[in-house]
């Protein structure tokens, strides 16, 4: 013991200065005289000292801020690195004799991150003759952060530099024994940044290589130690054989897990570069399609099963016309939509009528909110998982248009999505892969999770932070920033507006969609907030889709009264304004003015009082049968 103390104490006074050191040397040979009698015990002290530093195995220093550690031998000399999860043997043992029945066939376990005392404990407790091997892995920089792996923006079309990607050290793994099993400790940081962790990534993302570098066709499985879950869409829902407290032992695909190391570590780079774009293909793949809705849309079931997903009541318009833009670009796909039964019958019908197929679903409450908010339920969206009959899914809101065909996405990974803001992605359009495993994750997980926004988006954001970059122009935004310079709004114009086009999906932002405006030009225009999400040239391109669309369909796309004198509100605010854009002063020829499917079609006599009172939600048709009668003419 006091050998070791003598030990520690060496290994801190190397943290100091020379100087401190030689006024300690001073300070020593000044009481020299009074500790004479002491030399001998010193002498023999530092003998035994030596003798035993000699024998013992090297020592590691770690160097933080503020002290140095001493680790035992072949252990992680990083703090990030280091994992307080304590191994549970009986949970360990119980999995490892349960589950992996092949054991006895096992050449060698692969030991990544892991104490050598817990080897030895390894050893004893199963028993078994294969090789252990304690793999190597060199640190990641101190410079890699995770907002460098997810940087706020890249300069996709590769105009003034190539995105690239900082370096993770790789595993070094050995070519013999083959490693049929690796286990590796997981450091949990609770400071509440442990998903966005680049050591823990760094970690699974080794372990996933020491997997996929196995050959011939056995399989190889995978145990993570770690409190909290593991990168849900690097070690899938699907691939999950058992948990155990903090012990989760995966069986992975292995050519799919070789598929994802392929990737970018971040959205630092693209997933699939811009160039590149009109030359995706897939090969050997037929597809029968379903979809699923519910604020959002589904699409194709890869190996015959994939799917598309939409959304609520007002937005029965906009589903109609995406899946009339989904037809026109080519695609052949079933598509599914999930509804619950707040959609009526009349709804329900439409939305067959244009290609949907319906899946009934119960919501699910955002606890985190208050009763009757706009985001009360849009925790439904998590029933994507759920559909569990399709390998995967590309989930489009209902308020896109899909210019031009999209079916390469299903070789994308989940989850593929367009990027948003800083670390986050753009949930309106991603690849989905369902697994009820997931979808419990999601559950699970709602009343300790916080979402950045309060809503499912933000939610999402939190679960899946392992995220591969689209291109923007497979969801292209249509939002002008205030910062973008007129150049770039005249480009942005000229994209929206392209026959045949260029870019792949349209996301129409704003609360204003196209279908609650006068088709004669975009109603963002008439509120001064809204001029940030306002183009005539998209509003064009909507309407062109929804004119491709069978008239009993066009019939979802009616406005409402009330609607009418919301629109005319804003355009007599406007004209008071005198707004330097001019809008207010196009003269409405759109057809649906004079159409009037309600009781009540006098929509100026709403004006009247329009201003005190009255405030519109969502205007979208609300009508139980499609009935039609002509309003009188107005003056707009």
């Amino acid at each position: 013991m006091f050998c070791s103390q003598i030990l520690s104490s060496y290994c801190v006074f190397l943290s100091y200065s020379d100087k401190r050191s030689k006024r300690r040397f001073v300070s020593e040979t000044s009481v020299h005289s009074k500790f004479s009698t002491l030399k001998p015990v010193l002498v023999v002290t530092m003998l035994v000292a030596l003798f035993t530093l000699y024998h013992s195995p090297p020592l590691q220093i770690v160097e933080s801020t503020s002290s140095f550690v001493i680790l035992e031998p072949n252990i992680a000399t990083d703090l990030r690195y280091i994992s307080t999860a304590e191994i549970n043997w009986n949970h360990m043992s119980h999995i490892v004799k349960s589950y992996l029945p092949s054991r006895s066939e096992y050449q060698g376990t692969g030991f990544l991150n892991v104490k050598n005392m817990e080897i030895d404990q390894w050893k004893e407790v199963m028993k078994f003759g294969y090789e252990h091997i304690d793999l190597h892995l060199d640190h990641a920089a101190d410079n890699i952060t995770w907002d460098s792996l997810y940087p706020e923006w890249i300069d996709e079309a590769e105009k003034f530099q190539v995105p690239i990607c900082p370096s993770l050290p790789w595993v070094q793994v050995p070519g013999k024994p083959r490693i049929d099993l690796v286990v590796t400790k997981l450091p949990c940081n609770v400071s509440g940044t442990w998903s966005r962790d680049v050591v823990r990534l760094h970690l699974q993302l080794a372990v996933a290589r020491v997997a996929s570098s196995s050959k011939g066709l056995h399989d190889v499985h995978v145990i993570l130690v770690t409190g909290f879950f593991p990168i849900p869409n690097l070690f899938t829902g699907q691939e999950l054989v058992t948990r155990q407290g903090n012990t989760w032992l995966y069986k992975p695909n292995l050519s799919q897990l070789r598929q994802k190391l392929q990737l970018p570590i971040g959205s630092c780079e693209l997933f699939v570069p811009l160039q590149a774009k009109g030359q995706y293909s897939v090969v050997g793949m037929g597809f029968s399609v379903r979809v699923s809705y519910f604020k959002y849309f589904g699409y194709d079931p890869f190996k015959n099963r994939r799917n598309f997903g939409l959304g609520r009541l007002g937005y029965v318009c906009g589903a109609t016309a995406a899946a009339q833009s989904i037809r026109m670009s080519g695609s052949t796909h079933d598509l599914v939509i999930l509804v619950d039964d707040s959609i009526t019958e009349h709804h329900r019908n439409g939305l067959e009528s244009a290609g949907w197929k319906i899946q009934m679903f119960q919501r699910i409450r955002n606890p985190k909110v208050k009763p009757n908010t706009y985001n009360e339920w849009n925790y439904s969206k998590f029933c994507l998982w759920q559909l569990s009959e399709y390998d995967k899914i590309i989930f489009v809101d209902a308020d896109m248009l899909i210019l031009r065909n999209i079916y390469f996405l299903f070789e994308f990974p989940e989850i593929s999505a367009m990027g948003n803001d800083g670390t986050l992605f753009n949930s309106g359009l991603m690849v989905v892969e369902p697994s009820n495993v997931t979808f419990k994750l999601l559950m699970d997980h709602m009343d300790e999770v916080v979402s950045y926004n309060g809503g499912d988006q933000g939610y999402l954001k939190e679960i899946f932070t392992w995220w591969h970059h689209i291109p923007k122009h497979m969801n292209f935004l249509k939002h002008f920033w205030a910062g973008d310079k007129p150049k770039i709004n005249r480009l942005k114009t000229k994209l929206f507006g392209f026959d045949p086009p260029v870019l792949y999906v349209v996301h129409y932002l704003g609360y204003n969609k196209p279908w609650l405006c006068f088709r004669d030009y975009d109603c963002n225009w008439n509120v001064e907030g809204y001029h940030q999400f306002a183009s005539d040239e998209a509003h064009k391109t909507w309407w062109r889709v929804h004119d491709a669309m069978p008239e009993r369909l066009q019939r979802f796309c009616l406005l409402r009264s009330e609607q009418k004198a919301k629109l005319d509100w804003d355009r007599r605010q406007t004209d008071k304004g005198k707004y330097i854009d001019g809008h207010w002063k196009i003269k409405i020829e759109d057809n649906r003015l004079e159409t009037c499917f309600e009781t009540f079609c006098n929509w100026e006599i709403m004006l009247l009082n329009w201003g005190e009172t009255n405030t519109t939600g969502n205007s979208s048709i609300a009508a139980s049968s499609p009935s039609l009668k002509t309003a009188a003419k107005t003056s707009l």
